[in-house]
């Protein structure tokens, strides 16, 4: 069985402060080490489960976070920027899909909780739900029939993969406190607990095809700013819905994925220093 794990990083053990994930500072480069792990471990535990492949998509950033040098050597990795799928980049070759070190969305209760961009964006609903990136990457997933087995981050994003993935294992490596707390477990335990979920997500697995997502999709996007709303609608297709929320309908998630990212870089282009 081919395997894909997307990894974030804002779910990794023990991260809980913008600094931790910000390519570049010292927190970053000390949880680098931690994001490695906790993907070593699920990498281990797949293979243990059946895996025949397994393919690290980087998903955080700038994309290059996973310590390639101490990257579990039977698995490979896709790391930089501007796939066609950004996060979610080699699902379509893949059996099963991991969702490692993912978090909520933005508007919502979480440690480090966002939706792709870190400031601008409060809210993204998908036909009318709110939705947060393991939502959105699930739906995506479900259009080409490959079943989302693990999903790992704080208590909030497991409680919420319940609704998206409800049959895959889930890890929960540490517990909200506030956006930039959490009541963390030690990296030797949250290892344990990753490797054994992954190895039993698998055989449960075996000859899963979730439900195909019916489209079209709507996108609502609320925003923080008015100018941010009216700047995204360069986007053909994409229209000011309210005065900070923009919209648009497309027949598949692949392309609305895609049609998201475009909103999401605009937005963060379109940001000042003092008033985002």
């Amino acid at each position: 069985m081919r395997v894909m794990l997307s990894a974030d990083m804002e779910g990794a053990t023990g991260v809980t402060a913008p600094a931790d994930v910000e390519p570049g500072t010292e927190e970053w480069r000390r949880f680098r080490r931690m994001l490695t792990g906790d993907v070593n471990a699920a990498v281990d535990g797949l293979y243990a489960g059946g895996a025949t492949e397994v393919v690290v998509n980087e998903a955080h950033a700038t994309q290059r976070n996973v310590l390639i040098e101490e990257l579990d050597p039977r698995a490979s990795m896709i790391t930089g920027r501007h796939k066609p799928l950004a996060m979610m980049q080699g699902v379509q070759d893949a059996d099963a899909v991991v969702f490692l070190g993912y978090h909520t969305g933005a508007g919502e209760r979480g440690v480090l909780a966002h939706t792709y961009v870190w400031s601008g964006l409060q809210q993204l609903r998908i036909n009318g739900a709110p939705a947060s990136e393991g939502r959105m990457n699930a739906l995506l997933a479900a259009e080409l029939g490959v079943p989302v087995v693990l999903v790992t981050g704080d208590d909030l994003t497991c409680a919420e993969a319940e609704s998206y993935a409800p049959d895959a294992e889930r890890v929960t490596v540490k517990f909200c406190v506030s956006r930039y707390a959490a009541r963390c477990l030690a990296p030797s335990r949250t290892a344990a607990l990753i490797r054994e979920a992954a190895e039993r997500a698998l055989p449960a697995a075996a000859g899963r095809v979730p439900p195909r997502p019916d489209g079209p999709f709507r996108f609502d996007v609320d925003l923080s700013a008015t100018h941010l709303a009216e700047f995204v609608t360069v986007i053909p297709g994409v229209e000011l819905t309210a005065p900070r929320t923009v919209t648009y309908t497309l027949p598949t998630m692949i392309e609305a994925v895609r049609c998201f990212r475009a909103v999401t870089t605009i937005v963060g282009a379109a940001k000042e220093t003092v008033f985002d």
